[in-house]
């Protein structure tokens, strides 16, 4: 196993002069959907899937004016700092454990769980885990990237926490207010649907949901997602609806190293995000029935490492997560329509 586990770090390697985003301000999914392959067994496809997708990527940008501890505020939210967030947060994981470094900064940007559609925390709980297994340069440059991505693409929606809410997200989204099929149907990065939610219509939303039980919270949200996604999806909206799940659920991975007033704040953000998403690409709240699946999870992973396509690959790891921890079959059933709609 140590041996298998050293290909993320050569995987890494590969990935570590390539920037966070290319294209028209697409994310880098490489170290991400690497790490999402080797924790669903196939170690063997990691260098080779990435190998392929470098072709696609950019050069990384270069440092040029240093964030300090006391002014750190004023770079947030500006991607041309995103690689002096690196250098700063290379720094502070220097300075400090990583583990300390996650909940501190966790705390600070989950106001922005939707920075980068999501991709801020994701990038940075794929990290978490994968430095959880063995601590090397190269998993602590990428946690660096991961949290330099979160803070540079920094981004809020309506809504602060009182912590007041009494509901489980299952019962919360019949609650949330869809944007109108006209504004789904406009053009745009899921960012850019993000921003057209209001105060009015979005702001209570965080308040809705209780995240006391953190575990039940979590596995809750996560299926209604899964959920959200089976009852909306089609070709167009998927790769929105797929952030729904991979964004929110991305907190499970990060729960180890937050203490609990982070986590509760984590949780509550995490379910925000969720709901801005659906509330840009959804209509319904669940699907009329589930489609029954007997795909056993060997074939699911192969489909989606089939795909090629990293959401594919990302979606289907952040469901068999979920369906191993507690079994519902709408996880199944929303990775095999993802592979199926992705494939190259």
């Amino acid at each position: 196993m140590a041996e298998q586990s050293e290909i993320l770090d050569e995987a890494l390697e590969l990935l570590c002069e390539t920037g966070p985003e290319f294209g028209p301000g697409l994310s880098n999914h490489g170290p991400m959907a690497a790490e999402a392959l080797y924790t669903l067994g196939r170690s063997e496809d990691v260098v080779p899937w990435v190998v392929g997708y470098k072709r696609n990527l950019q050069d990384a940008p270069k440092p040029a004016n240093p964030i300090s501890r006391d002014g750190w505020r004023e770079a947030l939210g500006d991607i041309k700092r995103v690689a002096d967030w690196t250098v700063f947060f290379e720094r502070e994981l220097a300075e400090s454990p990583w583990q300390q470094t996650v909940n501190t900064w966790t705390a600070r940007f989950a106001p922005g769980m939707v920075s980068a559609a999501t991709h801020g925390v994701i990038r940075t709980a794929h990290a978490a885990r994968n430095l959880g297994r063995r601590e090397s340069k190269q998993r602590l440059r990428e946690l660096a990237a991961g949290l330099a991505y979160w803070a540079a693409r920094y981004l809020t929606v309506p809504g602060t926490p009182d912590h007041s809410g009494s509901l489980l997200p299952s019962d919360a989204i019949a609650d949330v207010r869809t944007q109108s099929l006209e504004d789904q149907h406009q053009l745009g990065l899921i960012t850019h649907r993000l921003l057209r939610l209001d105060e009015e219509s979005f702001g209570g939303v965080i308040n809705l949901v209780d995240t006391s039980d953190r575990d039940m919270f979590l596995s809750d949200m996560a299926e209604t997602f899964a959920r959200a996604y089976l009852a909306n999806v089609n070709d167009a909206n998927a790769i929105g609806l797929i952030h729904c799940v991979t964004g929110p659920s991305a907190v499970r991975l990060l729960l180890p190293y937050l203490t609990p007033e982070v986590a509760g704040e984590a949780c509550a953000h995490a379910w925000q995000a969720g709901a801005a998403i659906y509330a840009a690409f959804g209509q319904e709240p669940s699907p009329d029935s589930i489609p029954a699946i007997t795909n056993v999870r060997e074939d699911i992973i192969d489909q989606a490492v089939a795909t090629g396509d990293e959401h594919a690959i990302k979606f289907t790891e952040a469901c068999l997560r979920e369906h191993d921890l507690h079994g519902s079959n709408v996880f199944l059933a929303a990775a095999v329509d993802a592979s199926r709609r992705l494939r190259d």
